[in-house]
């Protein structure tokens, strides 16, 4: 009886295993997503804020 008990526990550990691990990585995956997002929006509102920080003139002398 005994070993029935421990094999159910083995089984249901590897059961809530998968469980534990979507609840984990879910959310990480939303984070990094939205963290990337931010950032790439604050770049290109930086790019346009800052003046003089064009290359256009720089190509337009070399021709």
């Amino acid at each position: 009886m005994k070993k029935l008990h421990f094999i159910v526990i083995i089984a249901s550990v590897f059961f809530l295993q998968a469980c534990v691990h979507k609840i984990v990585t879910v959310p990480a995956k939303v984070a990094y997503k939205t963290t990337k997002g931010v950032v790439k929006g604050t770049v290109a509102v930086g790019k346009a804020i800052i003046p003089g920080d064009s290359d256009d003139d720089d190509k337009k002398d070399k021709k």
